[in-house]
């Protein structure tokens, strides 16, 4: 049986596939233990939610809050719907494969494969994309618990302590950060899909756009220009007094 399912691919596609999850599994494995020691764009904006919601806790006019978990709340919600119409169109495709391997098969540059294993990639990019959706949307349901927890936030009056509106700060960034880890997650999913992509052409194409797309994941983590200007360090007071 095992035997079976290895000679549905040729080696060299095994071979990419395995790497392409490696890549995948393996970066997301370090972005976020290196995260620990060393700044990320994802821990630096982190940080600025935490300052955020403790200047919160000093208003008593949130409407500028509320506008940004709003703000916030619609990118994975407009990736949530543009995922839907993605799996839809794979689906729809899965379903008239063999003209479609037929077609592909034509292209000069596209590698020759069975109806299977062209049946393979789709199925293998719709995954992909189920993933992203469900990441979207858990992000767009922590951002909602977010914006309860901005909206139960204590008035500048409230007789709150400081250690009080410290620990909330802690809380309610927290809720808004894992947000923003879920969302990064679905769109760290789009990239690699766009090396799935690569696949269609050759196991090797695959095998270069997997590992081209986990440099630029790590350029934009750790050392892009945007994160040289967040991790800067902070000046003035956390919040007003």
């Amino acid at each position: 049986m095992t035997l079976d399912v290895l000679g549905l691919l040729p080696w060299a596609d095994w071979l990419a596939l395995g790497l392409f999850f490696i890549g995948w599994v393996g970066y997301a494995l370090f972005a976020k233990r290196r995260s620990r020691t060393h700044m990320t764009i994802l821990a630096a904006t982190n940080r600025e939610r935490r300052r955020w919601m403790l200047r919160s806790t000093y208003r008593d006019n949130r409407i500028i809050d509320g506008s940004v978990v709003q703000v916030l709340s619609s990118s994975p919600s407009f990736f949530a719907s543009t995922t839907l119409l993605i799996i839809g169109g794979l689906l729809a495709v899965l379903g008239t494969a063999e003209k479609a391997a037929e077609l592909a098969r034509e292209l000069p540059f596209a590698a020759r494969t069975s109806a299977l294993v062209f049946d393979l990639k789709l199925a293998l990019l719709t995954a992909i994309f189920i993933y992203a959706f469900f990441r979207f949307t858990w992000s767009m349901r922590q951002y909602s618990f977010g914006a309860l927890l901005v909206g139960a936030a204590p008035n500048r009056d409230d007789g709150w302590t400081d250690e009080q509106r410290q620990a909330f700060a802690d809380r309610a960034g927290g809720v808004m950060a894992l947000a923003a880890e879920s969302f990064n997650d679905g769109l760290r999913a789009y990239y690699q899909a766009f090396a799935v992509v690569a696949w269609f052409v050759s196991p090797w194409a695959f095998l270069a756009a997997s590992w081209s797309v986990v440099w630029v994941l790590y350029r934009r983590e750790f050392h892009s220009d945007v994160l040289t200007l967040l991790a800067q360090p902070e000046t003035g007071p956390d919040a007003p007094g």
